[in-house]
């Protein structure tokens, strides 16, 4: 059973599966268009509204103050390290897919499923998050428009919020106002988030249209956000002297070396999404050469342009006056800062909030192009169903994946609570991180005479190694309900993949079968298991939960129990089911 877990794809049966595929993605894109479509992944989310918790901080951590310019450096630096081991796979598998494909080549199918499934949360989440935070934003665009225009163009909070946010928001009197006012149906409140499920629908509709015609659509809102950065720079100039930011930047470090590294930790999301740059691989005209200077160009300009926003940021507002703020208020950091200079000017601020909500939309359009196309790829090897690697005829674009990933990713926006979100993208995308790392290690020694286009420098342990390092510490520090979220949804897709996906693999050739009795019976073992990870109390560590399942008393007795049974139970039937399976015989292991 063993060697059909770590069968792998040779890189040269990689190349040959995709050019004599039926299912062919259309080649359109130029250097150009990737660095745009990396710039449009990376500037998003981040930097217009972490960019205030990062350099305050929080009640759990210190605030980098204006060493956040120092902090964007660092994180810069971690993800170029892992971007560079991007750069050299890309240049030797140019094929749609992302860290999913090199895994594939390099670590074996068990693992490439792994992140394969793993960057379906990471996408799936992340999607999730930035359409919820567009709401927002959209909602307080329309309100600065309203307010210059002298029209109330406020949409009801009903409308734009989830349940479990909306009841915490709270009027003087300690009312959840926004459950108050909502309507009621059996004495129920409607509270659903349209917004965020419109933008979802209509970013699906474009690129179902065509890679194309998206890549446009993206070039120009990259165009979009980098001016209104510019005049968000140029409007604080204006604003304010070169003396008083000078004086505002002192203390440079207010918190010391744990502030600075503590934001660096924060602005890690203001960097998601370079990655995806390489899914794109297969519909880029010289993949070889465009891929590696889309991924490496967009990481440089999009740090430089941190840098300048961060320092003007904390050049605006005072460490301690913004430290106020934002323990006070609910706000756009960047917008807060023009008001705090010069709240006469709601033209700027309007402008700003518009680069905002210009900015997540283009964050967005890249999650939605990537996760249909890691679908498309495990199809095509057989791991899921053949439905998901299907092509438009007229459009060329894998149209089953994308309307799935619209409608799921748009119901789960219109109902979830950002926060829950957030950390989940977090570890997600560290995960993927490290096993690309780990993967160029492998193939220079697996593969060491063939051809790289781009190679990482300093040999083949400094850099991957250094760059896996800084991911694993920054996992560490994640909460435990993150690890518990992600080992979960990990564990329900090796259900999955035994119950499908192993015995169906394209690495069998003519002995792909249904799957055995054995298999399936592990696969429900799986699925207990994972169930059982998302029923125990998350904020626990593994000694807390224990203490809790084996303690009658403890508050969370009953969930801590039942979901360790499920765990323990689960894993144990799969275990000695897979134990028990034989590997069918021909089974293809080319590459052990």
């Amino acid at each position: 059973m063993l060697p059909e877990l770590v069968r792998r794809k040779t890189l040269d049966d990689i190349l040959h599966t995709a050019e004599a595929s039926p299912h062919g993605l259309r080649r359109a894109l130029g250097p150009v268009h990737v660095t745009l479509l990396g710039i449009g992944g990376i500037i998003g989310a981040g930097i217009f509204a972490t960019v205030g918790t990062a350099a305050a901080g929080d009640a759990a951590r210190p605030g980098a103050g204006p060493s956040l310019m120092l902090s964007f450096v660092l994180t810069g630096l971690v993800c170029a390290l892992t971007a560079l081991c991007y750069a050299e796979f890309a240049s030797m598998v140019p094929i749609s897919g992302s860290a999913y494909t090199y895994s594939y080549a390099t670590l074996g199918e068990l693992v490439a499923w792994i992140i394969g499934w793993d960057l379906i949360l990471e996408y799936a989440v992340g999607n999730t998050a930035v359409a919820i935070s567009w709401a927002n934003y959209f909602r307080t665009l329309l309100a600065d428009v309203g307010h210059l225009a002298g029209v109330n163009l406020e949409l009801p909070r009903w409308l734009c919020t989830d349940y479990r946010t909306a009841a915490r928001m709270l009027d003087t009197d300690g009312v959840a106002y926004v459950l108050r006012d909502a309507p009621h149906v059996f004495g129920v409140p409607i509270v659903v988030n349209l917004l965020a499920f419109f933008i979802v629908t209509a970013l699906t509709i474009v690129l179902v249209i065509g890679i194309r015609e998206s890549a446009r659509f993206n070039a120009g809102m990259v165009v979009i956000k980098i001016v209104v950065l510019a005049f968000f720079v140029g409007a604080a100039i204006a604003f304010v002297s070169p003396q008083q930011m000078a004086a505002n930047w002192r203390p440079f470090q207010p918190n010391g070396w744990s502030g600075t590294l503590a934001g660096a930790a924060i602005i890690f999301f203001a960097y998601i999404g370079f990655d995806a740059v390489s899914t794109v691989a297969e519909e880029t005209r010289r993949p070889s050469r465009d891929i590696p200077i889309g991924i490496l160009a967009s990481l440089i300009i999009c740090t430089i342009i941190y840098v300048i926003v961060a320092a003007v940021f904390t050049g605006l507002i005072p460490y301690e006056a913004l430290k106020t703020r934002l323990a006070n208020e609910q706000a756009e950091p960047l917008t807060m800062a023009l008001d705090h200079v010069a709240p006469q000017a709601k033209w700027a601020t309007a402008i700003v909030a518009f680069g905002s909500v210009v900015a997540h939309t283009a964050v967005l359009l890249v999650f939605q192009m990537g996760q249909p196309r890691i679908f498309f790829s495990m199809a095509r090897d057989g791991l899921l169903p053949p439905a998901f690697a299907r092509v438009h005829r007229r459009f060329h674009t894998p149209h089953v994946t994308t309307i799935l990933t619209g409608v799921l990713v748009g119901l789960v926006s219109a109902f979830a609570n950002i926060e829950e979100m957030v950390d989940l993208t977090n570890i997600g995308t560290l995960f993927a991180f490290i096993l690309v790392c780990i993967g160029v290690t492998v193939l220079r020694y697996q593969e060491p005479t063939r051809h790289r286009a781009f190679r990482v420098p300093f040999g083949a342990w400094l850099v991957p190694m250094l760059g896996a390092a800084s991911c694993v510490v920054l996992i560490y520090y994640l909460p435990p309900a993150s690890w518990w979220r992600f080992v979960g949804w990990l564990v329900l897709g090796l259900a999955i993949y035994f119950g499908y996906g192993h015995s169906r693999s394209a690495l069998r050739g003519r002995v792909a079968q249904r799957t055995p009795w054995p298999l399936m019976v592990a696969s429900a073992g799986f699925l207990a298991a994972g169930l059982g990870l998302f029923v125990i109390p998350h904020h626990a560590t593994p000694r807390e939960l224990l203490h809790a399942a084996l303690n009658a008393g403890h508050a969370q007795h009953s969930a801590a129990l039942i979901g360790s049974v499920l765990i323990v139970a689960g894993l144990a039937v799969s275990g000695v089911c897979i134990a028990a399976t034989r590997p069918a015989a021909g089974t293809r292991t080319r590459g052990l």
